[in-house]
């Protein structure tokens, strides 16, 4: 009689349960660009290459609501924050991050640091006040991104004072016309 190999069971690991959830976000993100086909809103027929601007942004509408939508659902299956499971992509770099980033690029362009030259040839003091700029320009709209205070996307007009006014008050009323 032949012995048994003993088989040890594993309860799967963060990674591997975060990669199958991944997996089946992107099936549901698949199965809405297919719908927006088979339903009508693009012609299955239609070459890539051809695709209007209001083709592709059905197919790419379809594809990151369903995406959405599914980490939304796995978020409250699993008793998780659905915003933090939705900025969870498994992208290097995150997209948030670089979203963050980009949004800090405007104000990094005026850092006291002579652009005629390559970084390259920079000093080291010089790099490091570069660099020192961009950590602060990157970690301030980090939390303008997490606390939605609007610091880097929203600046006042520029041009004539505001008297005195708010720059982020609120859409006025209009008056009924009979």
């Amino acid at each position: 009689m032949a012995r048994r190999k003993k088989v040890d069971l594993r309860l799967p690991t963060a990674s591997a349960i975060e990669d199958a959830w991944q997996r089946q976000a992107m099936r549901t993100a698949i199965e809405k660009a297919r719908a927006v086909i088979s339903g009508g809103a693009v012609s299955p027929m239609a070459p890539v290459g051809r695709l209007s601007d209001v083709e592709w942004g059905w197919i790419v509408a379809s594809v990151l609501f369903g995406w959405i939508s599914e980490r939304a659902t796995q978020a409250a299956a699993n008793g998780l924050e659905a915003e933090e499971m939705i900025r969870n992509t498994g992208i290097d770099p995150s997209p948030w991050g670089a979203g963050a980033i980009a949004a800090a690029l405007p104000e990094l362009a005026d850092a006291k640091v002579d652009w005629s030259v390559s970084l390259g040839d920079l000093s080291r003091d010089e790099m490091v006040a570069f660099l020192g700029d961009a950590y602060a320009l990157i970690t301030k709209a980090i939390r303008a991104r997490d606390l939605g205070k609007k610091l880097i996307t929203k600046k006042p007009p520029r041009g004539t004072a505001l008297d005195g006014k708010p720059w982020d008050d609120p859409i006025p009323e209009f008056e009924k016309v009979d």
